[in-house]
């Protein structure tokens, strides 16, 4: 790598260490509307605040190389847009989001994209 992009990589991971709490609570919620939602109680509030959380997933996950994750994101934001998501597909996306974010259960460093 020259040092414009070693640079640039450890900036990237300098920011994603302070953004991962905030990707986090999205997370968190993500969790409460697949919760709510596999009980038959996903208000629309919730739904909404769901959406959200992965419309912002989905702006930022890409910035710092988890394509994947964004791709999952916007996935979850498209089914949240629904009255009635599918509570069973909701809570596979959120497994599948959380394991592009940390495959293995491991933090990983985000990448540079492209």
């Amino acid at each position: 790598m020259t040092d414009a992009k070693d640079k640039t990589a450890s900036l990237l991971a300098a920011l994603w260490v302070r953004i991962r709490p905030l990707v986090e609570e999205r997370l968190v919620t993500l969790d409460q509307a697949a919760t709510a939602a596999s009980a038959g109680a996903l208000g629309d509030e919730l739904r909404k605040e769901a959406a959200g959380s992965a419309h912002k997933l989905a702006g930022s996950l890409g910035m710092y190389g988890y394509d994947e994750g964004t791709r999952i994101a916007r996935e979850l934001e498209l089914l949240l847009g629904g009255a009635n998501p599918d509570a069973a597909r909701l809570a596979a996306l959120i497994v599948e989001l959380r394991g592009a974010i940390s495959p293995g259960g491991e933090e990983r460093q985000p990448t540079l994209s492209r």
